[in-house]
């Protein structure tokens, strides 16, 4: 039988809310089960503020805007990280000035941002990839010597933490999403974290499509109107209900997901130990929060040859993201500089069938096709 590499997983209530959502007259956004969402981020994570949107992408696309991100402007950012991460702040006419990798973890490098930081730069995008924390502490120093923005996108990074602080409230925004590939799922959809309060009303402004409409619902005005820039950003309530069924079973699927994470790196770890592949590292101020479990070959070649080894025993592996500076449609606009390390990791991650269902016996019969892969005759 087929291995997936994801596989949606339901709490066991989504029909129940969906169909509550639809018998309640109010399917469109921002209604009961919208907010029910909202309040459990502020309270189980102590954002100042959360707003649902349609999707990460919209979310940091909602940051640009807020940031007041204007042509010419300069934002820093990696370029190993899918394309909303630059497309958001491309739209609003910024330069994008991408940063390499650390050489062991596939985040930013706190060493390489300051020498690229000018009059013109705005804002620092950090990507916490695989739910691992950047060196936050090191990236907010920077941000504060120039009064830079600092935007977090934790796609990946629900429920991680840096430090104990929970990765997407330490920078003045944080950008989350519900794909289906990721821990908590509502098919598409996402979330804006607010945590510098200076900035919520705005927000709130920005993802009613630029009206106070939600002050007006709350009877904070008379009449609403068109008072700032904003679009759609805001789910259907249907969105939400989904949403919050996954949310009610926070606890069980991340737990599902972290054993998950602890069995792949128990049973590769001879692998690692002989020298044969790497695992993934986990610094000292970063947490596992059972995103995604990937291994790094030791070159393009035979991270590509497992891949097809892999797809031969039913088993559905894939690598990740081409770097954003070596794209066909950024290559003529990068400034030239080598990324050595955002280009290893690209060409040797390879990602193992991962999702919160997934069992040990799934589990150890990936390990032992990777394993039977390594032990082949040269």
């Amino acid at each position: 039988m087929k291995i997936p590499f994801n596989k949606p997983y339901y709490s066991g209530r989504e029909i129940f809310n969906l169909v509550r959502a639809a018998v309640s007259g109010h399917i469109s956004g921002n209604g009961i089960f919208t907010k029910k969402c909202h309040r459990f981020f502020e309270r189980e994570f102590g954002f100042k503020k959360s707003l649902l949107t349609s999707s990460c992408t919209d979310a940091l696309e909602m940051t640009a805007i807020l940031s007041e991100i204007k042509p010419g402007d300069e934002v820093i950012m990696p370029s190993f990280t899918f394309m909303s991460t630059a497309n958001a702040f491309l739209l609003r006419g910024a330069v994008i000035r991408f940063a390499d990798t650390l050489p062991d973890v596939p985040n930013i490098d706190p060493a390489g941002i300051e020498a690229l930081i000018n009059q013109s730069t705005k804002a620092i995008v950090v990507v916490h990839y695989s739910g691992i924390a950047c060196d936050m502490d090191a990236i907010m120093n920077i941000a504060r010597k120039h009064n830079l923005m600092v935007i977090e996108d934790a796609a990946h990074a629900i429920g991680s933490y840096y430090k104990g602080k929970v990765l997407g409230s330490i920078g003045q925004f944080g950008t989350f999403s519900f794909h289906e590939t990721k821990n908590i799922i509502s098919g598409e959809g996402g979330m804006l974290s607010i945590n510098d309060e200076t900035y919520s009303a705005r927000a709130e402004i920005i993802w009613e499509k630029g009206t106070n409409r939600a002050a007006f619902y709350r009877g904070e005005v008379d009449k609403y109107g068109w008072v700032d820039l904003g679009s759609s950003f805001l789910p259907s309530e249907m969105v939400s209900a989904f949403l919050f069924a996954q949310l009610s079973a926070f606890k069980r699927i991340q737990k599902k997901r972290i054993n998950a994470w602890k069995s792949y790196y128990k049973l590769l770890k001879p692998l690692e130990d002989s020298g044969k592949i790497r695992l993934p590292v986990i610094p000292y101020y970063a947490h596992v929060n059972g995103n995604m479990f990937y291994i790094l070959a030791k070159n393009e070649d035979e991270r590509n040859s497992l891949l097809d080894f892999l797809k031969s025993q039913d088993i559905h592996a894939v690598f990740h993201y081409l770097p954003l500076h070596q794209s066909p449609y950024f290559i003529n606009k990068h400034d030239g500089r080598e990324l050595p390390n955002t280009v290893n990791f690209s060409e040797c991650i390879l990602r193992l069938p991962f999702y919160t269902a997934i069992n040990q016996s799934k589990i150890k019969r990936v390990c032992k096709a990777v394993n039977r892969f390594y032990s082949r005759p040269v």
